[in-house]
């Protein structure tokens, strides 16, 4: 879909922050994916005719075999790709059941919010990073 101002493809993702005890979840996108070998919070693009919280439980189902209930939406962030705006929204999760696992061949990782900091992730969620680290951007 082209937006109002002509230029790109609009895209939706949902992304959850899920919490186990003090650390949250992220996975490593895998080899041959846009952006591969960057770390993200898990989800995925909304499909025609679901929410966005349906499309957030549907993604974290297929790709880390874990029901989730998306609670409150966080913060949502915009990126212009060449090809594409990409909008994230973060939603907070709460962790219903299952042991997350790689179904997608994705790394898993569970991290401190100070530790977020270190790693690599793509430009839409940087400022949830920046939020959830307590720390701000360095560009």
């Amino acid at each position: 879909m082209i937006d109002d101002t002509g230029l790109h493809e609009q895209v939706k993702v949902t992304a959850g922050i899920i919490r186990k005890g003090s650390k949250i979840l992220i996975a490593r996108r895998p080899p041959g994916k846009h952006l591969e070998g960057l770390w993200e919070f898990p989800g995925g693009k909304q499909e025609s005719g679901e929410t966005l919280r349906e499309c957030l439980v549907r993604e974290i189902r297929e790709e880390l075999d874990i029901l989730v209930e998306p609670l409150s939406l966080i913060m949502t962030s915009a990126h212009d790709y060449p090809e594409k705006r990409v909008i994230l929204y973060f939603f907070d999760c709460r962790w219903l059941s299952g042991i997350p696992r790689p179904i997608q061949a994705q790394e898993l990782r569970w991290v401190l919010p100070d530790e977020l900091w270190g790693l690599e992730f793509p430009p839409p969620d940087r400022a949830l990073v920046e939020t959830l680290a307590g720390k701000p951007g360095i560009e």
